[in-house]
């Protein structure tokens, strides 16, 4: 099984598919199905075997959650989005999505090309894409020499770039450049899009909604505005983690997910909202994306959040594109500019926990939790830590550093 994991672990990805709509019978609406796969046999131990087998039948429901919405065209623009695949112990894979519509004449129906992968890092999966779109072209029969090429290249350390050699009828052998970031915290997300669809005010009460753990559902009408608003707004929290239910695309078939009472952050496409208006969905923040307001909200979602902190926050996100043209060399200046005011933010209400981690004598550490909460002045700080606290991702932080060793010194 070790074995196993780390060769899953040294590839850039663990399975390519192609999706494409078919009709069971005339009259009746689209279904996703897989056409392709590669590699074709997943040679791997029974429990990866099944667990993958049940993703791959998830997949097709993740690559068209509105298959029934479509109809034979002429013209599309293609569209990049993504989804995450939680596994049985808690492991995210990412699906990598390209949606085309096939060369040809007359009216047809588009296709999806989806990478699954361990790794999260959009741009570079972007870039695969932008290649098998190009391939696809030229002919489909040029797609899976392509993904064999890519999967067989070495695993790229964090800030180093691979090449992939692929041979290109009429241009001869290209060579593709894959770089992976040295910090790909920040390689999938995309700040604009979140403040595109939602006010600085709005975001403030989402981003507070999600440090309690609550429900948490947006609404929009494009696959790739969904799951670049989830991604980014799961990045807000670093450095915690959203440890519950994430599915930045939920297929219309899975909906009853929303029913649950466990905290979650799922995405819907607006034609679902009918169905979830029917629902019986206790105590959830319904986030609309395309017309920037709450469809349901808890209502005290502006009392969360210590005041002060929240308004030096909000003031920051208001001036975030001049902030954001101040930086010099940033590849990307407002990403920069928006995580450094969350973590600031954190910095000012938990900074202070390594001041209280004491030894205990197997040299770990634990968190005197009372001391920490009350050594803070302001009230309304201290109220809202005593309700943080009682967190997951507040729990599963402390529970990491509380594991490291004393011997390593200077590490917060």
């Amino acid at each position: 099984e070790r074995d196993l994991i780390e060769y899953q672990e040294r590839q850039l990805f663990e399975y390519f598919v192609v999706v494409s709509l078919h009709k069971k019978q005339a009259g009746a609406a689209y279904i996703p199905e897989v056409t392709q796969q590669f590699p074709l046999k997943l040679e791997r131990s029974f429990k990866f075997m099944r667990e993958a087998e049940d993703q791959l039948k998830a997949i097709p429901q993740f690559c068209f959650p509105d298959a029934k919405d479509w109809a034979p065209i002429h013209q599309f623009a293609s569209e990049t989005f993504s989804f995450v695949l939680t596994g049985e112990d808690g492991s995210r894979r990412f699906g990598y999505c390209r949606r085309l519509l096939p060369s040809g004449k007359g009216k047809r129906l588009p296709e999806v090309y989806c990478i699954v992968s361990r790794l999260g890092c959009f741009n570079l999966f972007s870039k695969i894409l932008d290649e098998v779109e190009k391939r696809r072209g030229i002919s489909p029969a040029l797609v899976q020499p392509l993904m064999r090429s890519v999967m067989e290249a070495p695993f790229p350390a964090l800030g180093r770039t691979i090449t992939v050699k692929n041979f290109l009828p009429g241009s001869g052998t290209e060579v593709i450049e894959l770089r992976r970031p040295l910090d790909s915290r920040l390689e999938h997300v995309d700040f604009e899009s979140l403040f595109t669809s939602l006010s600085v005010r709005h975001l403030s009460r989402v981003f507070a909604s999600l440090l309690l753990e609550r429900r948490v559902i947006f609404i929009a009408d494009k696959l790739s505005t969904l799951s670049k608003c989830c991604h980014a707004t799961v990045a807000l929290l670093y450095p915690f983690t959203w440890q519950h239910t994430y599915i930045p695309v939920l297929p219309p078939s899975m909906i009853d997910i929303v029913c649950s009472p466990t905290p979650f952050l799922i995405g819907l496409l607006s034609s679902s909202l009918p169905r979830l208006k029917e629902l019986p969905v206790e105590e959830v923040l319904v986030v609309d994306l395309v017309n920037n307001r709450f469809l349901r909200q808890m209502e005290d979602e502006d009392s969360i959040l210590p005041r002060k902190l929240q308004a030096a926050l909000e003031h920051i996100l208001e001036q975030r594109n001049e902030l954001a043209s101040d930086k010099e060399e940033e590849t990307s200046p407002l990403n920069e500019v928006v995580s450094e005011a969350f973590v600031r933010f954190f910095v000012e209400i938990v900074g202070h926990y390594s001041l209280f981690l004491t030894p205990t004598e197997r040299e770990e550490r634990t968190l005197q939790r009372e001391a920490f909460r009350k050594s803070v002045s302001s009230k309304s700080l201290r109220r809202f830590l005593e309700v943080f606290m009682e967190t997951q991702m507040f729990g599963g932080f402390i529970q990491e550093r509380e594991l490291r060793k004393q011997g390593v010194r200077g590490e917060g």
